[in-house]
């Protein structure tokens, strides 16, 4: 997977924000939008970006984000290969450009915009994410969504109940899971990131606290036969979050220890405290010595 601060930044950019170094060098003509079917009416589409939740049947199509605009295109072809129906409503699950990149496209050709209220509101004004330096620009109208919630909605559409569920500010604090009980799917948006240490967005309200508890609430609606689409990486099930969620435990146990022993975050990071979790954990977006400065701050 490419650096979160690639995918991120180019994110942002597209759909609202100063284009990086890192994101320039990316080139979607190579990007290959790949379906994998997961029920009925679901599935899952993966490119470039925060993976793409779908719901396809006789009411029409909806999507769980909506990753880069360039990728609009490639992702409407894709679909067609699904449905021949038009796509009615994007869910964002929070706000970050690689989830949200082609809202203003699909917006455009007729889908609503469905987010939670946080997630509208950043887009609206723009902001900083301050990890990676970076600002971001107010998302232009089109782009916005249209309809926000302030706890949970419920999608009845395509034979199945979806319900939309904002979680405490863990990744963001607009990030929201959909559940759709009936088929066993949940899409965690980056709330989990499937092998990979996660990014806690402190500067858009993210919390260590929230992202364990968004675990625990998605290891409670779980089974052993869940199929949990995660933010990134690969179709994920429960023992794969239990293992996510241990990581962040013993992540917050470090944490909480340095600080009560009074460390600074340069004493803490060059006791390299992740050593033993990096073969795991620290080949995805954040690489360990960035996760580790990171996590610090974020407590």
């Amino acid at each position: 997977m490419r650096s979160i601060l690639a995918t991120v930044a180019l994110g942002v950019t597209l759909g609202a924000a100063a284009l990086t170094p890192a994101g320039a060098q990316q080139d979607f003509s190579k990007v290959e939008i790949k379906t994998i079917k997961l029920s009925g009416a679901i599935y899952m589409l993966t490119g470039e970006g925060g993976n793409i939740g779908v719901s396809a049947g006789a009411d029409g199509v909806y999507l769980i984000d909506d990753q880069y605009a360039p990728l609009s295109e490639k992702i409407q072809a894709a679909l067609k290969t699904i449905s021949d129906k038009p796509v009615k409503y994007v869910v964002n699950t929070h706000w970050h450009g690689d989830h949200t990149g082609g809202n203003e496209n699909f917006g455009k050709a007729g889908a609503a915009i469905i987010a939670h209220e946080a997630v509208r509101a950043r887009l609206e004004k723009g902001g900083e994410i301050s990890l990676f330096k970076m600002t971001v620009p107010p998302a232009p109208a089109g782009a916005l969504p249209v309809i926000t919630f302030s706890d949970n909605m419920t999608l009845h559409l395509n034979g199945e109940t979806a319900r939309v569920m904002h979680m405490s500010p863990g990744h963001t604090d607009g990030d929201a899971i959909i559940h759709w009980p009936g088929a066993n799917i949940i899409h965690t948006g980056d709330a989990f990131v499937n092998g990979f240490f996660p990014f806690v967005d402190k500067s858009s309200g993210g919390k260590l606290d929230g992202l364990i508890k968004t675990a625990e609430t998605v290891l409670a609606l779980s089974n052993e036969n869940t199929k949990i689409i995660p933010g990134h990486g690969p179709l994920a099930a429960k023992a794969d979050l239990a293992r996510f969620h241990a990581m962040l435990l013993a992540v917050r146990e470090r944490v909480g220890a340095a600080k009560a022993a009074g460390k600074t975050a340069e004493q803490w990071a060059a006791s390299k405290p992740f050593a033993d979790l990096e073969a795991e954990w620290g080949d995805g977006f954040l690489k360990t010595e960035m996760f580790t400065t990171a996590i610090f701050d974020a407590i």
